[in-house]
């Protein structure tokens, strides 16, 4: 295997690492500084240039892409993604997950623990929003920090506020988000690779300070998850899109709750605490992937007239729970059941004989007309009345009995 390792600082551990890792296994591989290329675009040829020169051909990318450079560098990304190089993390998922709060819209929307969080623009909807997520004390984020950089606990409601206005007056945006108490200064950092946890370490933080980030000093001890937490740290990487991720949870009493998916996840740490060879897994599945590659079914099969790519879910007592694969007659309406997903598990080409259950979902590919007729309709929510209507409406009745 050709290897590129995209990388602004070619003397950092992360990245010494990983270099060292393919060497040891016999693969070729380059860091290239993410800054020197130049994207060239033309008809039917999208091509890159580094350092003034046309690039030679990879078999995979492994961007590290800091924070800094995240827009040129997920262009460079995506140009790779062009070029049919297979990129460990796509530019859409590096997107997604560094931004803390699309990655939390994307995370709200799935059964997957998340501190309560709000963003406001508004001067007068802070306060609503600080006591939407709890009250005081809360935790207050700029949207794009990293390693516990614009990360600030407010200890009353009074100091929040100011915090957020002087923050929003210097047009940053921020979060306002639930402080989980009983995590006490601590988190939980698993660090996964493909669809499992290769290792895990849980961060303490020091003295007054509540950030547990090693760069703020934070203490480190390795832990083994409990299946809950694996999962759900995979859970969080697969929906972010990332196939290597390092995703921070704090153990809050409902469970895990995640607080980031982070695309380019140090190494030092975790490996200094577990004694694990985490880059040797990151280079052996980039090796599996480009054996045995996944494909982008989205894009690779949405190709015919009329025919595409949806998701259909099996709600309680469907026709289809019970039956099997292949007597769900789905086949017989021209539709190929690509992916089944149950719970946290996902099961890619289910065979026939594979029954179906309550709440399993299926990625299929056929004619949209008709599996548009298979897609339930959704149910609008209820909006609870008003408690002050409820409350106005007691107290005639009670003027009525008078």
């Amino acid at each position: 295997m050709k290897l590129a390792i995209l990388s602004c600082n070619a003397k950092c551990y992360s990245t010494r690492r990983l270099k060292e890792a393919a060497e040891q296994r016999g693969h070729q591989v380059k860091i290239l500084n993410t800054l020197k290329f130049a994207i060239d675009l033309k008809e039917g040829d999208p091509n890159l240039h580094f350092r003034q020169k046309e690039l030679s051909e990879y078999d995979a990318v492994l961007p590290r892409i800091g924070a800094s450079i995240t827009y040129f560098g997920t262009a460079v990304v995506r140009q790779f993604e062009q070029m049919n190089v297979y990129c460990a993390n796509t530019s859409n998922s590096i997107s997604n997950s560094r931004d803390k709060l699309r990655s939390l819209q994307i995370l709200s929307r799935h059964q997957i623990g998340i501190p309560e969080t709000v963003f406001v623009r508004d001067k007068k909807d802070v306060m609503p929003a600080i006591q939407r997520a709890g009250g005081a004390p809360v935790v207050i984020k700029l949207i794009e920090g990293t390693q516990g950089i614009g990360v600030l606990l407010a200890e009353t409601e009074k100091s929040a506020e100011a915090i957020i206005e002087l923050l929003q007056s210097q047009k940053q945006n921020v979060l306002i988000q639930k402080f989980v108490a009983e995590s006490k200064g601590k988190d939980i950092r698993a660090f996964v690779v493909g669809d499992q946890v290769v290792g895990a370490m849980r961060r303490v933080a020091q003295g007054q300070e509540f950030r547990s980030n090693v760069h703020r000093g934070g203490l480190t001890e390795a832990v083994t998850l409990t299946e809950e937490y694996a999962e759900t740290a995979v859970r969080a990487a697969q929906i972010m899109g990332l196939k290597i991720a390092g995703v921070d949870m704090l153990e809050g009493k409902d469970g895990p709750q995640i607080m980031e998916v982070n695309s380019s996840p140090g190494l030092e740490g975790i490996e200094n605490c577990t004694q694990f060879d985490i880059a040797g897994a990151i280079i052996d599945y980039i090796a599996d992937q480009i054996d045995f590659p996944e494909l982008d079914i989205r894009q690779r099969l949405t190709v015919s007239s009329g025919y595409g790519v949806t998701e259909l879910h099996i709600p309680e007592g469907s026709d289809f729970v019970g039956k099997t694969i292949g007597e769900s007659g789905l086949r017989e309406k021209d539709i190929i059941v690509l992916t089944l997903n149950r719970g946290t598990s996902v099961i890619p080409n289910p065979r026939p004989q594979r029954s179906l259950e309550d709440g399993d979902r299926m990625l299929c590919f056929g004619k949209l007309e008709t599996m548009r007729n298979l897609v339930p309709q959704k149910v609008k929510k209820k909006r609870l009345p008003r408690v002050k209507t409820l409350i106005n409406k007691n107290e005639e009745n009670k003027k009525i009995g008078q």
